[in-house]
């Protein structure tokens, strides 16, 4: 019966078929409607045939480098955000420093003290220049995933530090009590739990990562947005490759939106 009232209140939160036929909600339709028809019919796009093979790939290593990046983040996150709840005071207080540190510093600066100071620093060690590593440490986008996975771990790592201290003692109580290990607590009741509440807030760091994808190509590395500039200069356009960029990033922005909320809608809320 409850199930039923909720969900005939959230039937009724919806808003109808009428509701989009407002007046203002029509005149902003219109308004976009003539935006998109002078976009397509003014402006000059003869150019995006001949750079779609560069823009293809260059939204395949965005995509591969935000992935990269939140997967590796979101590993080092959780026990950030552990060590801050339950580690001693030592761990604790390194993992603050951290999150701190990188949270209170810009991204680009971190990406640039990599790349440009660490980076420097390998070739004058030939132990380094003599390793397996070497290829790599060369490249620019080792550094571009460094500096985008500590900069994810940091914001993430105060997010799961309020979802693990956020869930109810009570379940943790009740599993010690039916006497579970406490690595057994951990993968099937607290992190399952932590991992839900900090789910929206997670879906707004992964949007955010997206749009900081951008500035590895400030170290040469070649993604959509590196695409676009030597467009740009190729081209001495200005408004019809960045427009292009932003429709990537929107669709790009709004594929993840609807994956979270469709993982959201998966996981069952009964007292969350």
């Amino acid at each position: 019966m409850a199930d039923e009232t909720v969900s005939a209140t959230a039937l009724t939160d919806l808003p109808s078929r009428q509701s989009f036929f407002k007046p203002h909600r029509i005149v902003l339709m219109a308004i976009a409607a003539v935006f998109v028809f002078c976009v397509v019919w003014f402006m000059r796009w003869e150019w995006v045939p001949k750079y779609s093979g560069a823009l293809a790939y260059g939204v395949g290593v965005t995509l591969l480098m935000l992935f990269t990046t939140s997967i590796l983040g979101f590993f080092l996150a959780v026990p950030i955000g552990l060590v801050q709840v339950t580690g001693p005071w030592p761990l604790k207080f390194l993992a603050k420093g951290f999150c701190t540190i990188i949270r209170g510093t810009p991204l680009l600066l971190q990406l640039w003290l990599l790349y440009y100071g660490l980076g420097s620093l390998f070739p004058q060690f030939p132990e380094i220049r003599n390793s397996f590593l070497w290829p790599y440490l060369r490249e620019s986008w080792p550094y571009g995933v460094a500096a985008l996975t500590i900069s994810f771990a940091a914001y993430e790592g105060e997010v799961m530090r309020g979802a693990f201290a956020g869930v109810p003692p009570g379940e943790l109580e009740a599993a010690r009590a039916y006497g579970m290990s406490r690595f057994t607590l951990f993968r099937r009741i607290w992190l399952p739990r932590a991992v839900y509440r900090a789910l929206p807030t997670l879906n707004g760091e992964t949007v955010l990562q997206l749009k900081s994808t951008p500035l590895v190509a400030t170290i040469t590395v070649i993604d959509a947005y590196a695409v676009i500039s030597k467009v740009r200069q190729a081209t001495y356009l200005t408004y019809e490759p960045l427009l292009l960029l932003a429709l990537i990033y929107l669709c790009l922005t709004a594929i993840l939106v609807v994956a979270f909320r469709y993982f959201e809608s998966k996981i069952p809320s009964r007292g969350a």
